[in-house]
């Protein structure tokens, strides 16, 4: 006959087994409803991306379309200028994956090689995720940051990081924006796209093609340069919101599958440890019953 802390030991076991089971089966029903809640708010997500495309294409004339993060880290980042303020768009909330964590490491990379070229930076980060992680790496860069901005996402809002943006100081000799573009519900790469003051004299005159009064050409330059600002900033926030809830709703995926897979697993060894139990215990009473019989 078992002793009986091998049987208590033995049951507390299969205990543990069945409440392991509960809980998982609770957590995969929690991620299978955050995947669906994901990709209702990707739906949404992607029909404002639509909507605010336009606003990005009369802008890459006069700012040029966006790098691809890995393209410009080959390069060392020779198209970024001195003295330049990074604008990183992060998240507020986890579980999406990679979005935060490429972003935060992109901005590592792009800090460290423009140091080793004598470039200076500034950084302003939008997203508590991206701020905490940047924090660790670069976090004497960081002059400002921008969390919990309010979901969805709209051009008012752009209009006031992008004030935040520019009361960081107007000195800097371009802004640089990194963000995740969207291609679709299971792709998305890191780009980073260069914003440089519109000059209105000399060799970098911008719009030579258009005449201006004299002594206006300065103002409407500026204020277009803002508008500018703007209007790529919304663009690259609704670009990053498609790929965070994507990339939500493929992490959501996975979990739940995993989930599932585990269930499966303890649910073979559960009964195992029940097999073997009632084994034991027809053992025992046939056991008993023959040395009552003899």
């Amino acid at each position: 006959m078992l002793p009986k802390a091998f049987a208590a030991r033995g049951m507390a076991t299969e205990k543990q087994l069945f409440q392991q089971i509960t809980s998982t089966k609770n957590i995969m029903k929690i991620t299978s409803s955050m995947k669906m809640v994901s990709a209702a708010k990707l739906k949404g997500d992607e029909n404002r991306l639509y909507a605010a495309r336009p606003f990005n294409k009369w802008g890459e004339n006069l700012s040029g379309e966006a790098t691809l993060l890995e393209d410009g880290f080959e390069a060392g980042f020779e198209d970024v200028p001195d003295n330049c303020l990074i604008v990183p768009l992060t998240s507020d909330k986890g579980l999406c994956g990679g979005v935060n964590s490429f972003i935060s490491r992109g901005i590592r990379d792009m800090c460290k090689k423009l140091d080793a070229d004598g470039k200076s930076s500034n950084i302003v980060v939008v997203g508590d995720k991206g701020r905490s992680q940047m924090r660790r790496t670069v976090g004497e860069k960081i002059k400002l940051s921008a969390t919990e901005v309010v979901t969805p996402y709209s051009f008012d809002l752009a209009s006031a990081i992008t004030a935040e943006v520019l009361s960081a100081g107007n000195d800097y000799s371009g802004i640089c924006l990194v963000y995740n573009k969207f291609i679709n519900s299971a792709t998305y790469v890191q780009v980073y796209k260069i914003l440089k003051p519109m000059e209105s004299t000399g060799a970098d005159e911008a719009m030579v093609a258009y005449e201006f009064e004299p002594d206006i050409k300065n103002e409407v330059l500026e204020d277009l340069g803002e508008y500018l600002l703007c209007s790529q900033l919304y663009h690259a926030m609704m670009e990053a919101a498609a790929s965070e809830q994507s990339a939500r709703m493929a992490a959501m995926e996975n979990a739940t599958k995993n989930a599932g897979e585990m269930v499966d697993s303890l649910t073979l060894q559960y009964n195992r440890a029940r097999q073997a139990r009632i084994t034991t215990e027809l053992i025992e009473i046939i056991s008993g019953a023959s040395a009552i019989e003899g």
